[in-house]
């Protein structure tokens, strides 16, 4: 007991911190939602890549810049030389992540959506073992279980509403819905994976590079006959302009949540914005809040604070995946659950805790430059 206790009240501003960024990102998914059902409704058509060229376009014009004044061009130029594959790959699994989710409403049903929706959780957790060498603890599986639980009473309050609509072609939509899942879980776990080994800001600027790149090309291929045909009213321009710059707090904040707490986390905090879609939809078009979303709500953060008061045993090293297996100048590596820089040639944990996002490269750059004249092969 005095054990929990003590793990209580240690943890609770932490907790308490990487909460409400959780519910803020939990915010932006419920406002993103309803932008993109309005924009439907203006434009009677789906373009999700069009919906997503400002936000990666806002990512890269902001924090590229920033990562070249705070880290300069060379370290910025060695790191993405030496591991531009894992942002591609990052850029290409959120970009299609983003395409398959919006493109699986328009053809499998509410129902279908919000429970396959749930297949990125599972996926987070399987691959954070792999990459990140996460080992769960029995009370974070059952946080876990308790977040699901709040989940399937959020799934039954909107059935019972009677919000759920006819599929249009139930298989389609449920492959797209899994396969858009599925690219979230990657996203979500490789982001987490880059941001515990370098700057925040210079994790998004390069999604937001190679994200621009392949959501425009793939944008000029798929969409490029409903764009020319769409009428550019006010409100078009307007909800894209919301969509945009939400979404831009979202990449914003996300990185901040995935190195202070987890990937795991964040899936499990943004399970509440189907809640706060109601609220949209009580003062929006009156529509009436029942005790189980109420309930629902309450497990879901029960189940986060349960998730969260035993950490993980956090691994010495995360797994070494090919081009992060040497240092490079600005590298830092946070484990799981540890907020410790790489001080020394030989690996060894410095025992000062760091800022952040310090971003600097000076703690390492001596010792990484070393190591990169060493190796020359990743």
């Amino acid at each position: 007991m005095a054990i929990v206790i003590g793990n209580v009240v240690g943890n609770w501003r932490h907790f308490a911190v990487i909460l409400i960024i959780g519910q803020i990102l939990s915010l932006c998914i419920t406002s993103t939602s309803v932008i993109s059902n309005k924009l439907a409704e203006y434009q009677n058509v789906t373009v999700p890549n069009f919906q997503s060229f400002l936000v990666y376009a806002l990512l890269l014009v902001v924090y590229m810049p920033v990562a070249l004044v705070r880290l300069g061009p060379r370290v910025v130029w060695e790191n993405i030389r030496r591991r531009f594959y894992w942002y591609v790959l990052l850029a290409a699994v959120d970009v299609e992540g983003n395409y398959f989710v919006i493109k699986a409403y328009s053809y499998t049903s509410l129902l279908s959506c919000m429970l396959l929706d749930t297949w990125t959780l599972p996926c987070v957790v399987v691959l954070s073992f792999f990459m990140l060498k996460v080992r769960y603890r029995w009370t974070q599986i059952l946080g876990v279980l308790v977040c699901l639980g709040g989940m399937g009473l959020l799934i039954k309050g909107d059935m019972d509403a009677g919000k759920n609509y006819k599929a249009v072609d139930v298989v389609k939509g449920d492959i797209f819905m899994l396969i858009g899942a599925t690219c979230y879980a990657v996203s979500n776990t490789l982001e987490e994976f880059i941001v515990r080994h370098r700057p925040q800001y210079e994790t998004v600027a390069w999604l937001g590079f190679f994200g621009t790149i392949i959501n425009g090309v793939q944008m000029g291929i798929i969409e490029h006959s409903a764009l020319t045909e769409m009428v550019w009213t006010k409100e078009i321009i307007g909800c894209t302009i919301g969509f945009g710059l939400v979404m831009f707090v979202l990449y914003s904040l996300a990185p901040f949540l995935f190195r202070m707490s987890s990937a795991t986390f964040y899936n499990l905090s943004i399970m509440t914005s189907d809640f706060y879609g109601l609220i949209f939809a009580k003062y929006m078009f009156h529509d009436s809040i029942t005790p189980i979303y109420a309930g629902a709500f309450t497990m879901i953060v029960v189940g986060l604070f349960v998730y969260h008061v035993f950490p993980y045993n956090s691994p010495e090293h995360m797994a070494r995946l090919p081009g992060f297996r040497s240092q490079l100048p600005g590298d830092v590596e946070i484990s799981p659950g540890m907020n410790q820089r790489v001080g020394s040639s030989n690996s060894l944990m410095s025992s000062r805790r760091m800022s952040m996002d310090s971003g600097s490269a000076k703690s390492v750059q001596s010792v990484a430059v070393d190591a990169a004249h060493r190796d020359t092969l990743v």
